[in-house]
């Protein structure tokens, strides 16, 4: 697994959009933090570009985001906000310089394409991690262990109790990120191998039905028969029918994972949430849960 560069100050940090527009105020906040941290940033036309719903045309946005992979002077690349779009450019984008000069990608939900992709078919980790887009609204911890990440410096969290976690202790790289988009990924070559890591799922906005057969379908391909542990993150603002499914979205995963024996973390401090946590994708990591349903998520150095 290759790990990108660490960042020194003074590098240059340059931001995409591959998926939904933005405007440039809503970068304001982004760009005046990693410039108070000590870094240079780049803000091309591209980022803001705007077709229909997307930052550009499928080819403006596979064009820029190449561009920044190649770009040797760009250390890494903040993705500006998620939506939808990754899936569209994904297998247009030639990632063989990359693969020679990796740096760090950051971003997490529809940007959970290119951590899959990049674990899966380069071997090399990303940050999950907040985006510009919800900087104005991040918790200052979430925002610290984002610069944490790309300074070198690895993950460590202890998570307050969640009623429904089961105990346990496991090891493993850890895949994952939004829900959606790992069932999305199935069939295709940017899917995650699962065989003795750590899954990490997250998701925002979906019919509590819609996760329910999103994780059994997952279950009948067989991601979870292999992994050693799972770490589920905020499942905000989930809807309901009228008549209602009966179970909350952490209830539906445990009910669906409660023929395997591995660690069960809920309530974890990552996703769709103010206090979005950053974890390294593909990182070694080690899960325990307690007997008293606190829990420990180390990342190794």
């Amino acid at each position: 697994m290759k790990t990108p560069p660490s960042l020194q100050k003074g590098d240059l940090i340059a931001f995409a959009s591959p998926a939904r527009s933005i405007s440039a105020e809503e970068l304001q906040t982004a760009i005046q933090f990693f410039e108070e941290k000590g870094y240079k940033v780049r803000l091309d036309s591209e980022v803001n570009a705007v077709f229909n719903q997307f930052a550009g045309d499928d080819e403006k946005r596979k064009a820029h985001f190449q561009s920044l992979l190649d770009d040797e002077q760009v250390k890494a690349i903040i993705c500006s906000r998620g939506g939808y779009g990754s899936l569209r450019i994904i297998d247009k984008i030639d990632f063989k310089h990359f693969e020679k000069n990796p740096k760090w990608i950051v971003g997490y939900s529809d940007i959970t394409v290119f951590h899959a992709h990049l674990l899966a078919q380069c071997s090399t980790e990303s940050i999950h991690a907040s985006m510009p887009v919800n900087f104005s609204t991040n918790s200052p911890e979430a925002l610290s262990s984002l610069i944490d990440c790309l300074e070198g410096k690895s993950p460590d969290y202890l998570i307050k109790q969640h009623a429904l976690n089961r105990s346990g202790k496991a090891t493993g790289r850890l895949i994952g990120g939004n829900l959606s988009l790992i069932y999305s990924l199935q069939g295709s070559g940017s899917f995650p191998d699962s065989s003795g890591n750590i899954l990490f799922l997250e998701d925002l906005d979906e019919y509590l039905y819609h996760i329910d057969r999103m994780v059994l379908s997952l279950k009948r391909g067989g991601l979870f028969d292999a992994i050693t542990g799972l770490i589920v993150g905020g499942m905000t603002e989930m809807k309901d029918n009228a008549k209602p499914f009966g179970k909350t979205a952490e209830e539906i995963i445990l009910e669906h994972v409660g023929e395997y024996d591995f660690p069960v973390c809920f309530g974890f401090p990552a996703g769709h949430i103010d206090d979005n946590r950053a974890l390294i994708m593909g990182r070694k990591t080690m899960l325990e849960v307690f007997s008293d349903k606190n829990t420990k998520v180390i990342q190794e150095k």
